[in-house]
């Protein structure tokens, strides 16, 4: 269960509760489409974000309608007074009262408009925070800004925004002031103007109580360890298909793909090389051994397999982890050496891909085939900064044609988004927050929470009664086309990371070398060449001088290339990922 109880799960189980727009496309991707799998997870348990993502929506879609019953109770109250008076609604009234801050005349008759004023203030609140750039949440221990890629480059306009924003937000909150004023005024004649504000108060503070009870309870950074995963989902049959599934698939050594995305989960390259080397006999002679038998021996050598070499590659692997772990806490003492091998989609995730033991034979059939749909990898993984940053090798070995094929294809996958840790600042008051305070904030809230949590849930009843619809599961198969890990990750790494992955890759790509060095030395064949003008160069690459008989590549982009008898290539400066 270390996947269960690492950072990375906590806290994209946080961003279920905190992040309304991830939680619906965590729970869209996972039980939405029930005809594809999930991509390998990679330091994380997708099944326990999952069921905190059902849990969170669970929360909000019962807030919201606690909310729509108050709202109608505060509508059919006014109604019934209204009624009783021989008061109309008019709508023209209503919106003029709106910009008359007096009110007067409008409380004075009974009539039904209080609860008409109240949602334009409400609606005039949100819209004031949108146009100032902040993001309304139904739950947000930080308010942070909306992301508007269009204009954030644009200084002038974006400042302009925020004070526009700025001034429609004091203007809304005057209006609440006077309509708080009005109530009060109004309260002998008609109580319901007021009281309704604070039951919807009530609501959204039970609201944030119960996340934030999750949040401080089950997701703070020292409960989280010791608190069991969360993995149960609702007892339904799209449901228990969907978490068997998901804990089958998450973790094998194996898995479908799309061509065009084979390593989803991984994250993004990090300079991929490979090198392409003749395979040569050594024409050493033992002594007293004539010319024609050293050769007839040389001959028979053995024959040089990708498995053998895959093999000979783990060993300096093992190696590392093993003195790693004997003198120092690096996290090179956890590394995670498997075989793993891709198919391309086609079959149904319940078609037995998945077993274990049809894994295992896929593996077994599948290094030293060579072919371009099923693809054996060697697949190397470090875990950093408590599953914050992972590091994962993958490493594939032609011999075919009396030729060496090294591909070597490093991936990084970043750290959790930055907003998903305001789980900590929950954490940080231990449910000993001023009760006061905490009213107010919902009460202040509550008018935004009207339309977010409104809003949030009826996308979810949309989207369940489209699943329901569309029943995902008699789709034809596909490919993994969505990482949780991936969408509630950053490719942002801080100096601190770029070192550390940097020094993971130089570190694992030498031990690869070695492994494949190993493999020539012990079938016979030459590795003068491949000793000599391999070099790690300063940003990752690989360079080649002087090759004979063979190709390589560095970095896709600005790497060095050398073929043919006595050739050589000058890696340049520039390239990228």
């Amino acid at each position: 269960m270390r996947r269960a109880q690492s950072e990375a799960t906590r806290l994209l189980s946080a961003g279920a509760y905190l992040d309304s727009s991830f939680r619906r496309r965590v729970v869209g991707e996972l039980i939405g489409h029930a005809e594809r799998p999930v991509p390998p997870s990679l330091g994380v348990d997708v099944l326990s974000v999952l069921a905190h993502a059902v849990r969170a929506r669970a929360q909000e879609v019962w807030a919201a309608l606690a909310l729509l019953a108050v709202w109608i109770g505060f509508f059919a109250a006014e109604a019934e007074l209204t009624g009783a008076d021989g008061a109309y609604f008019d709508p023209e009234v209503a919106s003029q009262a709106f910009s008359d801050p007096s009110l007067t005349g409008i409380v004075s008759d009974g009539s039904a408009l209080w609860p008409y004023l109240y949602a334009q203030l409400c609606l005039g609140l949100v819209l004031a925070r949108f146009v100032a750039g902040k993001r309304p949440a139904p739950y947000s221990p930080v308010e942070r800004e909306v992301p508007l890629p269009a204009i954030r480059h644009a200084g002038a306009i974006s400042r302009a925004r925020r004070v526009i924003g700025w001034l429609l937000t004091v203007y809304v909150r005057l209006g609440f002031v006077v309509y708080w004023f009005a109530a009060v005024v109004n309260l002998p004649d008609d109580p319901f103007p007021l009281v309704f504000p604070i039951a919807l108060g009530l609501v959204v503070w039970v609201y944030r109580a119960s996340v934030e009870t999750v949040l401080r309870d089950e997701l703070g950074r020292d409960t989280f360890r010791d608190t069991p995963a969360v993995t149960a989902l609702p007892l339904t049959p799209r449901c228990r298909t969907v978490a068997a599934a998901v804990e089958r698939e998450q973790h094998a050594m194996g898995a479908l793909y799309d061509p065009y995305q084979p390593f989803i989960g991984a994250g993004v390259p990090y300079q991929p090389w490979s090198f392409a080397l003749e395979l040569k006999r050594k024409k050493e002679l033992k002594p007293g051994v004539p010319a024609q038998a050293g050769a007839e021996e040389g001959a028979a050598a053995r024959e040089l397999t990708a498995a053998r070499i895959v093999e000979l590659v783990k060993e300096p692997l093992r190696q590392l982890r093993a003195a790693t772990a004997a003198n120092s806490v690096d996290r090179l003492r956890d590394l995670e050496i498997d075989e793993f091998v891709y198919l391309p989609a086609g079959v149904g995730r319940e078609e037995g891909f998945y077993h274990a033991d049809a894994i295992d034979q896929h593996v077994r059939d599948a290094v030293d085939e060579g072919g371009e749909g099923r693809r054996h990898f060697l697949r190397v993984r470090v875990g950093a900064w408590d599953e914050q940053v992972v590091v994962t090798v993958f490493v594939r070995v032609h011999t075919q044609g009396r030729m060496l094929v090294l591909e070597v294809a490093p991936h990084v996958l970043g750290p959790v988004r930055e907003e998903f840790r305001d789980v900590d600042a929950v954490v940080a008051l231990d449910g000993h927050g001023d009760l006061a305070r905490e009213a107010l904030k919902a009460l202040l809230a509550a008018p935004t929470a009207v339309f977010t949590l409104g809003a949030s849930a009826a996308r979810t009843v949309a989207e369940a009664v489209r699943r329901s619809w569309d029943a995902p599961e008699r789709r034809p198969a596909g490919a993994p086309l969505l990482s949780v890990r991936e969408l509630g990750s950053t490719d942002e790494l801080s100096l601190l990371q770029e070192m550390d992955v940097s020094r993971y890759v130089k570190t694992l790509q030498d031990r690869i070398a070695s492994g494949v060095r190993d493999a020539l030395e012990g079938d016979g064949y030459q590795t003068d060449r491949f000793e000599q003008h391999i070099v790690n160069v300063g940003d990752g690459g690989v360079f080649i001088k002087d090759m004979s008989g063979g190709y390589a590549v560095g970095k896709v982009t600005g790497g060095a290339v050398a073929m043919g008898e006595n050739s050589s290539a000058t890696a340049t400066a520039g390239g990228g990922n």
